[in-house]
């Protein structure tokens, strides 16, 4: 029974560890980048991959199960980013697992009884299963307690939670290694050559020393640029490729109305707390004052330096007792803290106990006789280890003779806290706790440093409802004034800032400027361009009203779709034509850079040290296109006009100079480097082939 009880206490980490590592290699890197289309078919499918559907319960069961496990691990409260990063990450397993399944099947890979039991129990069993069974400080697996678990396992019935919970461990497990031996095969087939690492070596230890002229992009006023159809349309075509939409994006503009707290509001909770921090001052129960007063009901507990937030650390280790620090404010809330009790105690205690569970003792009371009985039975001589495994209703510490280890303060409910930590070695206590009746035994105390009890009462600084109408009737009065066409007159008429969110994914939760956007971004899929909502949006304290910009749909998009995004490319490729000619009119019959450079009306400017990997011109950042065109050219030789990123250029290469020598030694280390960076690439590369490949459909923006 104690290991199938270890095994309910610690099953939820070892599947939150596979669950979240499962296809690491596959799902590290790939961020949110899946399709999303509103369609109105598949109504229980949340997408599709390879032709394989996703059922939306599936989906659902999948990411409760990941978001408890999370939360359990990190010990986070559920936000809407939380929210979105585990349904995109089991969005992910999702896909992988399909994927990579297909593939793995048409390979026939497979993962063997004996790989099964080796990757469990023997010489180089699985990562998880040594931090569930292992010792932390040695990291060698427990092999008793190992077998026993395993034992308990094969005796167990098929519908027994701990059984289907270990059977779902060893699928994911093999899953997993059928997925390492498929990346091990890609691997074997990846290498770098001689003449690979000869290039790279060169790009990065040839130097050049060069002179370059440029005509700067802003030096040609916006004005005297004008942008045609066929303009847009070669850049349109030369960049197609740029232009492909993986997932149906949305934009819309949205105006906010503020109902934060006003001056009203925050003079009323500053006299409300002022009175409560007078009152404080003279309380006698100072528990029941927290109860009766504060709005976050935080229990009373010793704390060490450190613990409590700044502004009281700084006051309360050196204050006397009683002392009333505050109002203050502090993470949204006005607070008052008064210093109840300090103390010089231990930093850890090792304990031991027998827990009394009262609903089978016939109530509280007759528990804690039968306590009383049993600290008289210790007290005689009895062995606190075998009255634990007699009695004790915790078998997980029962078996290990009462034993909890070592602990620091804090990490036990209060009553029990307060008992071990306000005691002393060799103490036996009787203490009820939420759990039961505890005979606890102090078995030793170390450290020793001062802690104090610190009270606090708050008040959160919230908007009052008269703040919220407010803002509510001002909303809804500008939504009664909108038509289809007149948005932006209104808003500006009213004063109102409109705000963009632009390029959105239909599974989207956080935008900038809204935290907590989902219900919009539902709205938004569903609108047609141009439609403003029916409502009025509750965003935090904000208000809001949008109205749907544009529909970006998945695929290329059209020149329309994309013209104002380019139109900056678009005018300076069509400026660098005008710079181009004015450079080239200066070059007729000029033969050096610097003739050309004073025809043009500009200066010529010596660079060195350059290497090709590294294309940087001081004071100007990256030029790749300068940088490439001047190791292309012959010594001396004077360059073409080059549009680069911040202007159109002429060079002039001075000499080249490699550093080193490219010998054997050098060519195997570089060998070695870059088929180190190539195998970092491979997983998540290979997972980008596959999936395009694997013609994923994502419907999930129909329902999170």
């Amino acid at each position: 029974m104690g290991i199938m009880n270890y095994l309910r206490e610690k099953m939820g980490k070892i599947l939150a560890i596979v669950i979240g590592v499962a296809l690491t290699a596959f799902i590290i890197g790939e961020v949110a980048r899946s399709g999303s289309s509103f369609m109105r078919d598949s109504r229980n499918e949340i997408g599709e991959v390879s032709g394989e559907k996703v059922p939306y319960d599936q989906f659902s069961k999948k990411v409760d199960q990941n978001t408890k496990n999370f939360l359990s691990q990190s010990g986070q409260s559920p936000t809407p980013q939380i929210t979105g990063y585990i349904q995109e990450t089991t969005w992910n397993q999702f896909i992988s697992e399909i994927i990579l399944k297909k593939e793995i099947e048409k390979l026939g890979l497979v993962v063997s009884t004996d790989e099964t039991r080796s990757m469990i129990s023997g010489n180089n069993p699985n990562q998880q299963i040594i931090q569930a069974f292992g010792d932390p400080k040695t990291g060698q697996i427990d092999k008793q307690r190992l077998n026993m678990f395993l034992t308990n396992v094969g005796a167990a019935k098929e519908d027994d939670p701990m059984k289907v919970q270990w059977k779902e461990f060893v699928s994911q497990m093999i899953e997993s290694k059928k997925a390492e031996k498929y990346l091990a095969l890609v691997r074997t087939g990846l290498y770098i050559n001689s003449l690979d690492a000869k290039d790279d070596y060169e790009a990065k230890n040839k130097l050049v020393n060069f002179k370059y002229a440029q005509l700067d992009y802003a030096s040609l006023p916006d004005a005297k640029v004008t942008l045609t159809d066929d303009d847009y349309s070669s850049y349109y075509n030369e960049h197609k490729a740029q232009f492909k939409n993986t997932q149906e994006l949305r934009s819309f503009e949205y105006v906010a109305f503020n109902a934060a707290p006003s001056k009203e509001d925050t003079a009323a909770v500053k006299t409300e707390i002022d009175k409560l921090a007078a009152d404080f001052k003279t309380a006698t129960n100072d528990s029941l004052f927290v109860q009766l007063n504060a709005d976050t009901k935080a229990p009373i507990v010793f704390q060490h330096k450190g613990q409590l937030e700044p502004k009281l650390d700084s006051v309360m280790f050196s204050a006397a007792k009683g002392t009333v620090y505050g109002p203050y404010f502090s993470n949204g809330s006005y607070k008052v803290a008064k210093l109840i009790d300090s103390r010089v105690g231990p930093d850890s205690v090792k304990a031991s106990h027998i827990l009394l569970n009262p609903a089978t003792e016939g109530g509280v009371d007759k528990a804690k006789a039968k306590a009383d009985s049993i600290k008289k039975l210790l007290a005689g001589g009895k062995s606190f280890a075998d009255l634990a495994k007699q009695f004790s209703t915790d078998k997980g510490s029962a078996d290990k003779g009462g034993d909890l280890g070592t602990f620091g303060r804090g990490a036990m409910v209060k009553e029990f806290d307060d008992a071990a930590f306000e005691g002393k070695k060799g103490d036996i206590k009787i203490v009820t706790t939420q759990f039961g009746v505890h005979i606890l035994r102090i078995e030793d105390q170390k450290g020793s440093s001062k802690v104090v009890k610190v009270a606090i009462v708050d008040k959160p600084l919230e908007a009052s409802n008269k703040t919220q109408s407010a803002a509510y009737a001002k909303a809804q009065a500008f939504l009664a004034s909108l038509n289809k066409d007149n948005f932006t007159i209104e808003s500006q008429k009213q004063g109102l800032a409109i705000k963009k969110a632009d390029d959105v994914n239909g599974i989207a939760s956080a935008l900038p400027g809204l935290d907590n956007a989902r219900e919009i971004v539902r709205w938004a899929f569903k609108a047609d361009k141009g439609d403003f909502t029916d409502q009025v949006f509750t965003v935090g304290n904000q208000y809001v009203i949008p109205r749907l910009t544009e529909i970006k749909p998945e695929g290329t998009l059209s020149l329309d779709a994309v013209k104002k995004q380019i139109e900056p490319e678009v005018r300076q490729i069509a400026k660098g034509k005008q710079l181009a000619a004015k450079f080239e009119a200066a070059m007729s019959g000029a033969s050096s850079i610097d003739a050309v450079a004073q025809k043009a009306g500009t200066p010529v400017v010596p660079v060195q040290n350059i290497v090709f990997a590294n294309p940087v011109i001081p004071g100007l950042a990256a030029e790749y296109k300068v940088v490439g065109t001047v190791f292309g050219l012959p010594l001396h030789k004077l360059s073409k006009p080059v549009q680069g990123s911040h202007g159109v250029y002429v060079v002039q290469s001075d000499n080249f100079v490699t550093s080193g020598t490219f010998d054997k030694a050098a060519q195997q280390k570089q060998q070695m480097q870059l088929s180190q960076m190539m195998l970092q690439r491979t997983d998540g590369q290979v997972f980008d082939a596959l999936k395009d490949k694997a013609n994923v459909k994502d419907y999930r923006a129909k329902f999170l």
